[in-house]
């Protein structure tokens, strides 16, 4: 029964995976506070308004081979995908915080706190944030401040606050820092009325000065800073209703949010490219679809509709990005849009190159969809189209692919301002490699321009 990779910081237990079951162990330096925590009914009470992932304790057997000293032993559902913040949406990120925010201040009434504010404590079942670590709920002790709240600050305010106030994309500087944006970083990059915010004044400046200025004598100080539970939980409350109104600076429109109601399909092309999406679907019966450049996730919900489990999106643009998460909120479907460039998926990252996992190492799509997404690859970013397809196809057992001709509008955009290097990307060679790699079940031409869409399942 091995470890998961990233579990092992915490003292108070560790996660285990086993024949798709996940266990949490209680040592004995957590057990207290477990107790506390169960005790208190308010794991019972997150877990039934949907906060907080579900868990019920197993016999301790199931891990002796492993941790003898295990007190308790907690089952966890597998959740379908694993995500991390740097490929969250801004609105994914605001959500996730506002989750912590609120946990912590549902808990606080039960004698309960949160002893961190790690991002990393927080996953996503569809569109809708979900808290998984019990051991974070810690007793409350009268008096103390919030130990996480640097942590909050640095994973989950910060990132928020440097794209609304600047329009610099979070997940790559995430994505380089995977603790997150530092109050002093941030304050350096902040334009000079934003700084003038009381509230970035409070939260960012100075806890960026503090953090350039650690003193031992100032640490012992901090230590005896006392706050009253009202006084916390009145800090908690401001904070949460700034990051509720914080929103990705509107005044820089991304080239794809329009994509859908813009691209050049006729009403009669656009359902018979909908109908073969379905039928694929309907017929394969997949558990989780992957859509590799979504897009606002069309052609994800008719995934949804047509049988698919769950939906996982990756898309580069950010606007489109965001449009994505609005369908999957409002329609309550069970879709998780994600930034992800597929020319520089996320790699493995932290200790030893295994506490965050790599696109391809959490691979478990059973259908992929790649559509008007080849000829971005190929004409746009250069890359050669036998390795694209080959790695499409190395994604999933099923999928559909969708080949843009160079004839295409949207591909002569593309190489209007530089020479043709692909004098392979041809509708015959597309197929041939195709039939080298699976089986092609089916293709239909989708556009006068010669849209052609393939449904390839792997040899």
């Amino acid at each position: 029964m091995p470890r998961d990779p990233a579990s092992f910081r915490d003292p108070a237990g560790h996660v285990y995976l086993r024949d798709g079951k996940v266990f949490r162990s209680v040592l004995p330096a957590g057990v207290a506070h477990y107790r506390a925590a169960k005790g208190s009914g308010f794991l019972d009470i997150a877990t039934r308004g949907g906060r907080l992932i579900e868990g019920r304790e197993v016999d301790p057997a199931v891990l002796h081979d492993e941790e003898l000293d295990a007190v308790h032993v907690i089952q966890h559902p597998r959740l379908d995908f694993i995500s991390y913040p740097y490929e969250w949406s801004f609105s994914g990120l605001r959500a996730a915080a506002l989750l912590t925010l609120d946990l912590h201040l549902d808990a606080l009434p039960h004698g309960l706190t949160l002893s961190d504010a790690s991002a990393y404590n927080v996953q996503f079942v569809g569109p809708r944030p979900i808290f998984i670590d019990y051991l974070s709920l810690i007793r409350y002790e009268a008096g103390e401040i919030w130990l996480g709240y640097r942590q909050f600050c640095e994973q989950f305010l910060n990132p928020l606050l440097l794209t609304a106030k600047t329009g610099v994309a979070f997940q790559g500087w995430y994505r380089g820092s995977p603790d997150g944006l530092s109050s002093a970083d941030l304050g350096a990059l902040l334009p000079l009325r934003s700084k003038l915010d009381p509230r970035i004044a409070l939260h960012v400046l100075l806890q960026g000065r503090m953090q350039r200025s650690v003193t031992a004598k100032r640490t012992s100080i901090a230590k005896k800073i006392r706050l009253s539970q009202t006084a916390l939980e009145n800090n908690l409350r401001s904070v949460r209703a700034w990051v509720a109104k914080l929103e990705p600076l509107t005044s820089r429109r991304t080239p794809w949010q329009s994509y859908e109601r813009t691209v050049q399909y006729t009403g009669e092309e656009r359902a018979i490219k909908a109908r073969f999406i379905g039928e694929v679907v309907a017929a394969a019966h997949p558990r989780t679809v992957w859509d590799l450049g979504c897009n606002s996730g069309e052609y994800s919900e008719i995934a949804l509709s047509s049988g698919a489990q769950t939906v996982i999106g990756f898309e580069p643009d950010l606007g489109a990005l965001e449009a994505a998460y609005r369908r999957a909120v409002t329609k309550r479907l069970n879709f998780l849009p994600l930034a992800l460039d597929l020319t520089n998926p996320s790699p493995s990252l932290g200790w030893r190159n295994q506490e965050r996992l790599g696109l391809t190492e959490r691979r478990n799509a059973d259908l992929v969809l790649c559509l008007a997404l080849l000829h971005h690859l190929v004409l746009g970013r250069n890359l050669p189209l036998a390795q694209v397809l080959e790695w499409l196809v190395s994604l999933a057992p099923r999928g559909v692919v969708e080949f843009v001709p160079k004839e295409d509008p949207m591909s002569e955009q593309l190489t209007a301002l530089k020479p043709d290097i692909a004098p392979e990307y041809r509708r015959e060679t597309v197929a041939g490699i195709l039939r080298k790699l699976a089986r092609i079940e089916r293709e239909e031409v989708v556009t006068g321009t010669g849209r052609i869409l393939f449904a390839f399942v792997r040899a």
